[in-house]
């Protein structure tokens, strides 16, 4: 009986860490301080950019970034379809989920990657927005 305990806290503790993410749908997005139109401004992003959503609203939505930075967003600007954005200097793209794998291509710090699949295995595929796809590792870009 103990052991089952056990089992059904681990299934708790490990669906209370799924991380549901969000991405800016619009050509760009205003995040406020507060849930309403008439809150202070704070930054404007641009298109694709993901976000960690951590409250959703009727219309609003509270997100964090990368950075831990939280904020709100109107719900309308984004979208479902998950993108990521590369965190390191220089991202390696490569043909098959294996670091011995061809090179397809490179991208540079924050450039978006339409996210496709996850192995399950540390690495991700993702699409370019040139429709070029290849395979990152997961530690390697942030949104996903």
């Amino acid at each position: 009986m103990r052991s089952l305990a056990f089992l059904v806290a681990l299934c708790a503790a490990t669906a209370a860490q799924a991380v549901d993410f969000v991405s800016v749908g619009e050509s760009s997005a205003i995040l406020f301080d507060a849930p309403s139109l008439k809150a202070k401004k704070l930054f404007v992003v641009n298109r694709y950019m993901p976000f960690e959503q951590v409250v959703a609203l009727d219309n609003w939505v509270k997100v964090r970034d990368r950075s831990g930075g939280l904020y709100w967003l109107e719900k309308r600007v984004l979208t479902n379809k998950r993108y990521v954005f590369a965190g390191n200097p220089l991202v390696d793209v490569r043909a098959e989920p294996d670091f011995g794998a061809a090179r397809v291509f490179q991208v540079r710090q924050q450039v978006a990657l339409e996210l496709l699949e996850s192995t399950g295995t540390g690495w991700i595929k993702v699409r370019h927005k040139d429709g070029e796809t290849g395979y990152v590792r997961s530690v390697e870009v942030w949104g996903d």
